[in-house]
């Protein structure tokens, strides 16, 4: 198997870690207001790969400069405004939902990666984002009359974080350490968070924070969300772009929206109707196109080497 293949299991595996997790965080925000939610997990993942980092490849922090911290900080960025409304979105619509509409990323990341990476988006590239877009659009919005309510209007904003984040990690990947970038953009989000939950959530007093904390939904969607989904998803992901493109990325993410309806199914009583069905369907065969006829070579040819 070649690396650009392993790269795209890779990262499908990453949006069934993210998909399966949407409802637990539902449920977690519904206790711990989101951006406090995301502070505390976006720090501990933070603090999780630079301990990593310092144990196992304490090289690395050589390698830090200011041109990298900013660049981490722009992803950050984005990646905060991905997660600040996708999850106070989650208080107001369905895990189905948010993770329908977390997915439109998928079609804003080609145009992305055209203006950021010059690259010549393959036609087969083109017709798996819009093949996955139709099917999203059967998820989320078939027989509804394309009406958001609030919870999906946050989520909607939160697509456009995200496929920002892609498009420039495609950018940036190559050129840096991804343990070290991933661990600095968990950091901007944490700290980003932190001040948003401070601008925008009242508590009491630090004993109610420490009670919301204690709080086995809390618990548990820390645990999850802090490791696997958070610190080595982005992990994995930063590593995984240099061997692939920012559109086939968006692409493999369309599957995030099919395994969180799927848990929403199994766990939450949740439904999906005939149209519903075949947007599965489509967002597959989408994912199954752009795997089978992979991004022109010299898409992957034009992206450096990674720094060492």
């Amino acid at each position: 198997m070649n690396r650009s293949r392993m790269a795209d299991m890779s990262l499908l595996m990453v949006a069934m870690l993210w998909g399966s997790t949407f409802l637990i965080v539902q449920h977690a925000v519904r206790i711990l207001p989101p951006m406090a939610f995301n502070a505390v997990r976006f720090l501990g993942a933070a603090l999780l790969l630079a301990l990593i980092i310092s144990v196992f490849y304490s090289r690395q922090w050589k390698q830090l400069s200011v041109r990298m911290v900013l660049h981490a900080c722009l992803l950050g960025l984005f990646l905060f405004i991905g997660y600040a409304f996708q999850t106070a979105g989650l208080l107001y619509t369905t895990t189905s939902n948010a993770g329908f509409i977390t997915g439109l990323s998928v079609v804003l990341v080609p145009f992305l990666s055209f203006v950021l990476l010059k690259h010549s988006i393959s036609r087969m590239t083109w017709v798996s984002a819009f093949l996955a877009a139709a099917g999203l659009y059967l998820l989320a919005f078939a027989g509804s009359g394309m009406s958001l309510n609030k919870g999906d209007a946050l989520v909607l904003i939160c697509a456009f974080g995200f496929a920002l984040h892609i498009g420039y990690t495609g950018l940036y990947a190559a050129k840096y350490p991804p343990l070290l970038l991933a661990a600095l953009q968990m950091a901007v989000v944490g700290v980003l968070s932190m001040a948003a939950s401070g601008a925008t959530e009242t508590f009491a007093n630090t004993s109610e924070i420490y009670d919301m904390l204690k709080q086995p939904d809390v618990i548990w969607a820390l645990v999850v969300s802090i490791g696997p989904a958070s610190a080595f998803a982005f992990w994995i992901q930063t590593a995984c772009q240099k061997f692939t493109t920012p559109s086939r990325v968006a692409v493999i993410y369309a599957m995030e929206p099919v395994f969180a309806a799927l848990t929403g199914m199994l766990f939450a009583g949740e439904r999906l109707g005939t149209a519903g069905i075949f947007g599965c369907v489509c967002i597959l065969a989408g994912m199954i196109m752009a795997e089978l006829k992979s991004a022109p070579e010299a898409e992957l040819k034009s992206v450096p080497e990674q720094v060492q």
